[in-house]
C-alpha cells in the first residue's frame, strides 16, 4: 500500500512500515527510545513492535492505565517524572503505541518534555488509525471536559499496521467506524456509500477503506491545519457526541466508547441539520437507521438532557459563549459555526430515542 505524504510527515502502512521506522531511528541517532503503551497494548502489541525494531539503542516501555478517564495531567506528570528518572533527554524518541488516548496523551507528553522531543505514532485501534493518525492534535482532558489542554504538533512519522486490529474486541473495532462514516457524510458520499455496503468487519474489507478515510481527513487538514475554517467540518457529530461521552464517562453501566457517542451525536446533529439547514428528512432517517444498525441505540434518559446541554457550553469550538455546531446541507457537504436553540436540541434527543 502506497505511503501517504502529508505536508509535515509520512504515513506508512503494514509490514514495510517497520523498514521506514528503522531507517528513521538509524538516521537520527537517538540517545534512547521510550515506547508508551497502556496495559492492553503492552500485552497484545508491544512484543510485535519490539520484534520489528532493529537497533542497539536503549529501549524502555512505559505503561499507563487504559481508558479516557486516565487521559489527564496527572498521568502526564507521572510520565514526565518517569522520563526524567530514566534519563530521557532532548535526543530521545517517544513511540506512542496504542489507541487515541495513548497517541493524544503521548504526543502531548513528548511535545512538553524538555520543550519537545521527537515522537512517532503507531495507532492500534481502527479509531486512532483513521482519526488520530492525521492532524497533529495532542492533548488531555480537564476533568469531564474533553481535550481542553493540548497543542497541535505533528509526529515525525505514523505507522499503520492493520494486523494490530486482530487483537481488538468487536465493539472496539466497530467504534472506529464512526469517524470513517463522518468523513463520508461531510466530504465524500462514495466513501459513505462504501461503508454502508460492508457485509462484515474483516481486515480485507477495511484495509482500503482505512486508506480512503485517512485521505479524506488529510485533504481537509492540509487546507486548514490550525482549524480556522474547513477543518472545523471534522467536528460533525462531536459537539453533542463529546458532551454525551463526557456525561456518561464515569457511569459504568452507561459509559460509551468514543465512536458510540459520536454515532449518537451524528444522529442528533443530522436532525438539527434538517431543522436548521433543510437537510432532507429521508436522508436523516437513513443516517439514523444505518448508525443504529451499526452501533445499537442506547437510550438517553430525559433527565440527562439538561446536563448534557450544560456540558456543551464548555466545548472548545464555541465562540463568544455560543455553542457552535457543524450541520449537513446534503450528504457530502456541510456548514460550520451553526447554532441551535436548546428546545430544538431536546427535540433531537427525542427523535433519537424514538
Amino acid at each position: 500500500m502506497t505511503a501517504i505524504q502529508t505536508q509535515d510527515y509520512t504515513i506508512y502502512f503494514n509490514q514495510k512500515s517497520y523498514d521506514n521506522l528503522n531507517q528513521q531511528i538509524n538516521n537520527k541517532n537517538y540517545s534512547s527510545i521510550f515506547i508508551l503503551t497502556d496495559s492492553n497494548t503492552n500485552k497484545h502489541c508491544s512484543s510485535q513492535l519490539l520484534a520489528n525494531i532493529n537497533t542497539d539503542i536503549r529501549i524502555e516501555v512505559l505503561e499507563i492505565e487504559p481508558g479516557e478517564q486516565h487521559k489527564n495531567l496527572d498521568t502526564c506528570s507521572s510520565l514526565w517524572k518517569a522520563l526524567s528518572e530514566l534519563g530521557a533527554d532532548r535526543k530521545s524518541l517517544m513511540i506512542n503505541l496504542g489507541g487515541g488516548v495513548v497517541t493524544d496523551l503521548g504526543g502531548f507528553v513528548a511535545c512538553c518534555y524538555q520543550r519537545g522531543i521527537d515522537f512517532i505514532n503507531i495507532p492500534t485501534t481502527l479509531l486512532s488509525m483513521v482519526d488520530a493518525s492525521i492532524g497533529g492534535k495532542n492533548g488531555v482532558d480537564l476533568g469531564a471536559l474533553k481535550n481542553q489542554i493540548g497543542i497541535i504538533k505533528t509526529p515525525v512519522m505514523v505507522l499503520i499496521d492493520t494486523s494490530f486490529l486482530n487483537s481488538l474486541p468487536q465493539r472496539d473495532l466497530r467504534s472506529g467506524l464512526a469517524e470513517m462514516i463522518k468523513h463520508g457524510l461531510i466530504n465524500n458520499p462514495k466513501h459513505y456509500s462504501d461503508l454502508q455496503n460492508l457485509s462484515n468487519l474483516t481486515l480485507e474489507d477495511l484495509d482500503w477503506l482505512i486508506y480512503d478515510s485517512i485521505n479524506v481527513k488529510k485533504e481537509i487538514v492540509e487546507k486548514d491545519p490550525t482549524e480556522q475554517n474547513l477543518r472545523k467540518t471534522l467536528n460533525f457529530g462531536h459537539t453533542l457526541g463529546h458532551a454525551i461521552e463526557s456525561y456518561y464517562l464515569n457511569q459504568v453501566d452507561k459509559a460509551l466508547l468514543h465512536g458510540e457517542a459520536i454515532a449518537i451525536g451524528m444522529i442528533l446533529e443530522s436532525y438539527l441539520s434538517h431543522k436548521i439547514l433543510g437537510l432532507d428528512i429521508n436522508s436523516v432517517e437513513k443516517i439514523k437507521s444505518f448508525l443504529i444498525k451499526t452501533f445499537g441505540q442506547p437510550k438517553i434518559d430525559p433527565k440527562d438532557f439538561e446536563g448534557i446541554i450544560r456540558l456543551m457550553k464548555h466545548d472548545k469550538k464555541n465562540e463568544n459563549g455560543k455553542i457552535k455546531f457543524v450541520f449537513l446541507e446534503n450528504i457530502g457537504t456541510c456548514k460550520i459555526n451553526q447554532e441551535a436553540p436548546n428546545d430544538l436540541v431536546i427535540k433531537s434527543f427525542e427523535f433519537y430515542n424514538n
